[in-house]
């Protein structure tokens, strides 16, 4: 009796326990329902972030970083940051250029008859590579000025050239110079281009001082304006001449006059370059002027004794 009492109550206690594990078990997740809500929340951010997208397409400068949610759920807009990864306080470094040849003309008009800059810093390379190369053969004793690299260069003329009895055939002059300032040198370099080689190099280098006295110095080099001696009184024409020389910051004008006509020159960094046609012989040298920021005249070729005015 006592037995079959404490089953019944075993079995009791059974049925008790397993309703309330019944009860206390947590009803199913409503997956469809949670499936719905993320999907929506998906297609919610994928819209924020085209958004944010498209203003980034539109912006012309900067990165934009996307902020998480706020705390309300909607999402933060969008912040402009520098287009580099810095930490904060921290400046970027500038992305300095790689030097890739010598610099180009103050003005444009320096760049004549369709020559480019590519074209003319191309010729000067090939013109000081032919110098280095034939400077290999010649006697240590001889003085050689330090030619450099063209990227060391500053180019103030290039324009055609024409073929006389001396050197036939046409082509290009380049002209460039270089300053040194370690031990105070000028460099000038003019070089005629030919089919694209170098022909030929006229080479100057000295001291930064004017050696005629005056505030304009004509750099006499006789490549520039004029055709070979032997073909005086018989150039070729049209022929295209060139003027160039130095000058100090006084002189804010240069004019030069050549065959009945005359230009104002450019002024580049120290040089003054003029240029034009001759459609006549010629037996003058070009007269060339300066004045000062009063339109006084400071200097005049016709009175600088060491500049010669007739054709040789």
């Amino acid at each position: 009796m006592g037995n079959e009492h404490g089953k019944d109550f075993e079995a009791q206690v059974r049925e008790m326990m397993a309703e309330d594990a019944y009860t206390i078990r947590p009803s199913a997740a409503p997956y469809p329902a949670i499936r719905r809500k993320g999907a929506t929340e998906r297609r919610r951010r994928v819209a924020a972030a085209g958004a944010v997208l498209v203003a980034l397409a539109a912006a012309p400068v900067g990165a934009y970083a996307l902020s998480g949610n706020g705390g309300d759920g909607s999402v933060n807009t969008a912040a402009p940051l520098p287009s580099a990864d810095v930490s904060q306080g921290t400046k970027p470094t500038p992305v300095q250029s790689a030097p890739v040849g010598p610099a180009g003309p103050a003005t444009p008009g320096q760049l004549l008859d369709g020559i480019t800059l590519a074209q003319a810093s191309d010729g000067l390379e090939k013109c000081i590579a032919r110098q280095l190369e034939g400077q290999k053969g010649m006697s240590s004793k001889m003085p050689r000025p330090d030619l450099g690299d063209a990227a060391d260069y500053r180019i103030i003329l290039a324009m055609n050239s024409t073929g006389d009895s001396n050197a036939p055939g046409d082509g290009i002059y380049v002209v460039a110079v270089k300053e040194q300032t370690k031990q105070p040198q000028l460099t000038r370099l003019i070089c005629n281009i030919k089919d694209g080689k170098a022909e030929g190099a006229n080479i100057s280098a000295g001291g930064l001082e004017f050696d005629n006295g005056g505030p304009v110095m004509p750099d006499d080099n006789g490549k520039l304006d004029r055709q070979s001696f032997i073909d005086k009184g018989n150039w070729k024409l049209p022929f295209r001449w060139g003027a160039i020389g130095r000058v100090e910051s006084s002189v804010t004008k240069v004019t030069v006059s050549y065959g009945g006509s005359t230009s104002e020159a450019a002024l580049d960094h120290g040089w003054f370059v003029a240029s034009g046609t001759l459609n006549q012989q010629v037996t003058l040298a070009p007269h060339i002027k300066g004045y000062d920021n009063t339109g006084k005249v400071v200097y005049d070729s016709d009175n600088d004794a060491g500049y010669e005015k007739t054709l040789p």
